[in-house]
């Protein structure tokens, strides 16, 4: 596939707590005890905003077709070969129909699941429900592996640019897709994205994805 590069923005509000008779440390509220869902967004003891929390993306057209606007000859022969056969057996050989970890569609909400994120000095775990799957993104600096082994997750580092986590993730294997409409990839997929905090509860998380 041809050098692809595209920004999608998913707002994300959180989930429904599962203890809800447990209120949340931390979280800001107003006179009457309800949570004030516009204060200022929470922020660790070195000062970076506080991503942790469980999330539940919003849908996502870019989930269902991250390639939805390329055009003929946008994608390399053999890339269009492999779209074309997925879409001709129903795409029965994609890995979500397979139970297969989803790969770089993680971060976009596959399956509709919440992810929880905790987030330490160095290094930020995202627990997603879909699969009991998970990420590690290091921010310790570390730079990615040089010759990775290639996996269905890749690996992640994560650097702060003002009060935006950037985390790139290379080292997928080449069994996943990039999206739910069967767009194949490579080894050398490396996906680019941005989380940024925008308040303290309602609408929390804006991120966006560079593919």
């Amino acid at each position: 596939m041809h050098k692809l590069a595209m920004i999608l923005f998913v707002v994300s509000s959180s989930a429904t707590a599962q203890w809800p008779n447990h209120p949340a440390a931390g979280v800001p509220r107003k006179a009457d005890g309800k949570v004030d869902q516009t204060g200022p967004v929470p922020r660790t003891a070195d000062g970076k905003p506080d991503l942790s929390g469980v999330w539940m993306p919003r849908n996502s057209s870019a989930l269902f077709s991250l390639g939805q606007d390329l055009k003929p000859g946008d994608m390399q022969p053999w890339a269009e070969a492999i779209y074309k056969q997925h879409g001709e057996n129903y795409r029965n050989d994609n890995d979500g129909i397979n139970c297969l970890p989803p790969g770089p569609k993680a971060g976009m909400g596959v399956g509709r699941f919440p992810t929880k994120i905790i987030q330490t000095p160095n290094l930020v775990l995202t627990l997603y429900e879909y699969q009991t799957i998970f990420r590690q993104i290091f921010t310790d600096g570390r730079t990615l592996p040089g010759d990775p082994n290639p996996t269905w997750m890749g690996y992640s580092v994560g650097r702060w640019e003002g009060d935006t986590l950037v985390v790139t993730t290379a080292g997928y294997n080449d069994r996943s897709t990039i999206d739910l409409a069967g767009h194949p990839h490579t080894e050398a997929l490396r996906v680019i994205e941005h989380f940024h905090r925008i308040d303290a509860y309602m609408d929390p998380a804006r991120f966006a994805r560079r593919i």
